[in-house]
């Protein structure tokens, strides 16, 4: 996939008011397996592998159960792999907990990280991940975060023009929920941390490329609106959290920056409910238009997207369905 650094480069060349109407053409739309070892799954994330790409979520009796797990789907040539188990938590002979969050980051040298989350509930997990050198077919042994620390806690990590990586996470303290930035090396192994401060009860950060190296933050929230916070310094410093004009219905959200600077951002735009899910387009990050209705039905979830731009410029995205399935779309503007 093109770095930001290179993405920042071709946006010196780029003139937004040459951008021509966006029209989705949808190249295959389904669900990733028909059947699974568990009955419930939520929160899956994608990356681009050497062949194709591979999804991951967590999946199990239902959220928060002991037995809820990684799973991974390799999609090549067409077809997806039998869902497989990645990571769990078990402890020992007689003790396990849940895990949550699953998030995929592909390395410069072509090593998959897979970030999830393990523990009871949110606001007593810790992080962990796991690396695969072989596009997901198999995995190291967990490695754990430094204490204090998530990586990722529901979107993407990114590579900024300095090397490090961006880390969009987020932490539940005392009833109220708290948006920060985690920055890591490549090889993760020295971190640091950049609270996001301002009213908001705000929590899983998306991130959005613009010109002259500013980044945008937006954010879930409980105050039914989407917030965003930006920042000209690579993620060391960040404005107040503040209103977009973007309805939130207290559900995740994920965005990218395609390779000529047009944004995408996938939601649900409602004040209550998850049962629809648009994909929205923008110029500047701060203007959207709707795309493409995903889903919308008059009961029913369809939540916690990701998206992601493949090398050969078409968007690769996958959501949750109702709590039982995994949908992936792939679809080309």
């Amino acid at each position: 996939m093109l770095s930001y650094v290179s993405f920042i480069s071709l946006l010196g060349f780029f003139s937004f008011s040459e951008l021509e109407e966006i029209t989705p053409k949808i190249l295959f739309s389904g669900f990733i397996y028909e059947t699974a070892p568990f009955p419930s799954c939520h929160a899956s994330t994608l990356v681009e592998t050497s062949d194709g790409i591979l999804v991951a979520w967590f999946g199990g009796t239902y959220e928060r159960h002991p037995d809820v797990s990684i799973y991974a789907s390799h999609r090549k040539n067409g077809g997806w792999s039998t869902p497989a188990l990645v990571a769990d938590g078990i402890e020992n002979k007689v003790f396990r907990n849940p895990t949550w969050n699953p998030v995929l980051h592909r390395k410069k040298d072509g090593e998959i990280v897979l970030f999830y989350k393990e523990g009871p509930n949110p606001r007593e997990w810790w992080g962990h991940y796991k690396v695969s050198g072989d596009d997901g077919k198999t995995w190291s042994k967990e490695t754990q975060l430094p204490p204090g620390f998530l990586g990722p806690v529901k979107n993407k990590s990114v590579e900024l023009p300095n090397g490090k990586l961006l880390h969009p996470s987020s932490f539940e303290i005392n009833n109220r929920w708290t948006s920060h930035v985690e920055l890591s090396n490549p090889d993760l192994t020295s971190w640091e941390k950049v609270d996001l401060k301002g009213s908001f009860n705000a929590i899983q950060p998306t991130i959005l490329f613009h010109p002259d190296g500013k980044i945008q933050l937006l954010c879930r929230t409980q105050e039914g609106v989407v917030a965003q916070a930006w920042s000209s310094d690579e993620g060391n410093s960040w404005t107040l959290l503040e209103a977009t004009n973007l309805e939130n219905n207290n559900s995740g959200i994920d965005g990218v920056t395609l390779f000529d600077g047009y944004h995408l951002l996938v939601a649900n735009p409602l004040k209550k409910g998850r049962n629809k899910l648009v994909l929205l387009g923008s110029n500047d990050g701060i203007s959207w238009e709707e795309l493409l209705v995903l889903e919308n039905e008059k009961s029913g979830e369809f939540s916690y997207p990701a998206i992601i731009q493949a090398k050969d410029g078409t968007v690769h995205l996958s959501y949750t369905y109702n709590r039982e399935k995994i949908k992936y779309i792939h679809l080309r503007l």
